[in-house]
């Protein structure tokens, strides 16, 4: 089976980016560039035995993606508790709606966005009540 064990977001601003992630979703990261030949720094997502993976910010090997393109790769989805203020958080560190709230009935409230560094994810917030 191939299970997701880890991401890559590329970027081409490393320290907007580490800004931007670690101030939205509280990651911290670790500098592995020596390892990687470029600058790559692993990010810790959450606590250890917690439901996730972690990741890593690497640094962007081509120019960024041109807005209002359709999706070329993976979109990553991250758990919120409070849709709403996790919202105002990605719109204060300068990231943009690309798909506003919407619904996923009796599941979740899900949302899609655009980081500073061009790149679209998603965030997902658990409510039976959504509708």
């Amino acid at each position: 089976m191939g299970r997701l064990i880890h991401f890559e977001i590329h970027v081409s601003d490393m320290e907007r980016a580490k800004g931007f992630y670690g101030e939205v979703f509280g990651w911290s990261f670790q500098d592995w560039s020596e390892f990687a030949g470029m600058p790559y720094f692993g990010a810790v997502t959450g606590e250890e035995g917690q439901p996730g993976i972690n990741g890593a910010l690497m640094q962007r090997q081509g120019p960024p993606p041109e807005p209002g393109q359709p999706l070329s790769g993976f979109a990553c989805t991250m758990v919120v508790e409070d849709y709403d203020a996790t919202d105002a958080k990605i719109l204060q560190y300068g990231g943009k709606v690309a798909l506003p709230k919407h619904a996923l009935p009796g599941m979740a409230w899900q949302g899609y966005y655009t980081d500073p560094e061009g790149n679209i994810f998603g965030i997902h917030q658990p409510d039976e009540n959504a509708k």
